[in-house]
């Protein structure tokens, strides 16, 4: 197997075995990236020159020392979302006020990884904002699909998904509001994990969360299924700074054994027209393998699921009391509502054109049905918890495989699949199961209880070794 297709575990321990030099596997990745991105533009800004030279330390330190100690992650690169602080790298998330912006230190969970050993070798295209699921501005450009560049990589994360899903890194950094890391994880063919509420710092990330408990957290994006753990157990834990993380999580490792007895919930009159059926169809042969390991497939109705992504962005205005706009304006960003927020000129893509529209017509809401709005929300979150109890849920996560570019702006229903998760908070990894008949991945979400972030791992690990997990995609 190729060192751009490993997973960073393997690449870790071949590095200290001494099997292989750090030096080779981070240029492997970062010759990759320079062949692929041009295509992809999923790179916002690399750092290769200053990885090869820690890559140079890291053999150094291997040479120098007993493997024994070394950090789990020596050597590996990783790629991290722009949105993500990384210091002396940009952090503008899209945002054209942004773009001069460099900080001074990591985000705590980039600190982690570089603590673990791990070496950052770029910064990655988001949605303007972070605020859709196509990933698109007007500092970096649009970010294209690994597999087809007609199809959105999509989004937030998006060129997270789209390096990761080149090749060109075994794993990395994003974050999940509505779907950020599952969506380009689906998109792009490979393992995305959005953790338990209050387990990960958001610490360094912009925008920032502002108090919104279940639906922002910073997670991982893999190549490969075996890193999700580990990299989920270096990056969580309290930092001190960010209030909702109190406690440092205890997950046991995630086994297939896990499955045994397991209840599997799938939801079948959730989706609105037009869910491919191929869609469920590899949900449904999901739900069959894991069945085959143990596990008890039972059906469930939620109808409330066809509508949830309509009143997202209504709950999440609602129980913050920020609305975007503000946070645009406190960069000094924010356009006026009327002919500049309309036009299709000037700093703002149509995605968050069509937000900010959408928050102006939701102010003007009365108040009694924005208070109806979130009750009816808060009521979702609490249906879908009660029927995940301590077992799994699969999931589509979109309702086709990756559309082509700009076919998800201005439709929220878009995020259906996603978004009921992110209320409720709970850990919900998405998972590829292969190419779909257009040659683009088909992939489901599974989603646990909180605190259950090992058996959605457990679940990945299984269907990785039934489907075969990420396909490298055919050079164009």
């Amino acid at each position: 197997m190729r060192i751009t297709e490993q997973s960073g575990v393997v690449l870790a321990q071949s590095i200290r075995a001494g099997t292989v030099s750090a030096r080779t596997v981070v240029d492997a990745h970062i010759e990759l990236l320079e062949r692929v991105d041009p295509a992809l533009n999923a790179v916002a800004a690399d750092r290769y020159r200053q990885a090869r030279l820690d890559a140079d330390r890291a053999d150094a330190r291997i040479a120098d020392g007993d493997p024994a100690t070394l950090p789990p992650l020596l050597g590996v690169p990783v790629t991290v979302k722009e949105s993500i602080a990384v210091a002396g790298m940009p952090h503008s998330a899209g945002v054209v006020a942004r773009k001069h912006l460099r900080p001074d230190t990591h985000a705590t969970v980039v600190q982690r990884l570089v603590d673990a050993g791990a070496i950052p070798i770029a910064v990655t295209n988001t949605a303007e904002g972070c605020m859709w699921i196509e990933t698109d501005n007007r500092v970096y450009g649009r970010t294209r699909n690994a597999y087809d560049p007609r199809r959105t990589a999509g989004g937030s994360s998006g060129g997270e998904g789209a390096a990761i899903g080149s090749g060109g890194s075994p794993l990395g950094l994003g974050t999940d509001t509505l779907g950020s890391i599952r969506i380009p994880a689906f998109c792009n063919g490979v393992f995305g994990h959005r953790p338990s509420l209050g387990h990960v710092p958001l610490t360094g990330a912009w925008p920032p969360p502002h108090g919104v408990a279940p639906m922002c957290s910073n997670g991982v994006l893999a190549r490969r299924a075996e890193d999700l753990m580990p990299a989920l157990r270096i990056i969580a834990g309290p930092d001190s700074m960010d209030p909702l993380v109190t406690d440092a999580p205890r997950w046991p490792d995630p086994s297939p054994t896990d499955l045994a007895g397991t209840r599997v919930t799938l939801i079948d009159d959730a989706f609105l027209p037009g869910v491919a059926g191929e869609m469920l169809r590899a949900r449904d042969r999901a739900a069959a393998a894991l069945e085959a390991a143990g596990a008890k497939v039972n059906h469930a109705s939620m109808k409330s699921l066809r509508a949830v992504g309509m009143f997202t962005a209504i709950f999440l205005a609602e129980e913050t009391g920020v609305r975007f706009a503000d946070t645009l304006r406190g960069e000094g960003a924010g356009p006026r509502f009327g002919r500049e927020l309309l036009s299709p000129r000037g700093d703002h893509t149509a995605a968050m054109r069509s937000l900010l529209v959408g928050e102006e017509v939701e102010r003007r809401l009365p108040k009694s049905l924005t208070r109806r709005i979130v009750d009816a929300a808060r009521s979702i979150s609490d249906e879908l918890t009660e029927i995940i109890g301590d077992g799994l849920l699969l999931h589509p996560t979109m309702p086709t495989v990756a559309p082509r570019h700009g076919r998800t702006v201005g439709r929220p229903w878009s995020a259906n699949a996603v978004a009921a998760f992110s209320l409720a908070g709970v850990p919900v990894t998405q998972v590829p199961l292969g190419l779909g008949s257009a040659g683009l991945p088909l992939g489901v979400q599974v989603a646990a209880g909180i605190g259950n972030d090992h058996l959605t791992i457990a679940a990945a690990l299984e269907l990785e070794r039934v489907f075969g997990g990420w396909v490298p995609p055919t050079p164009r």
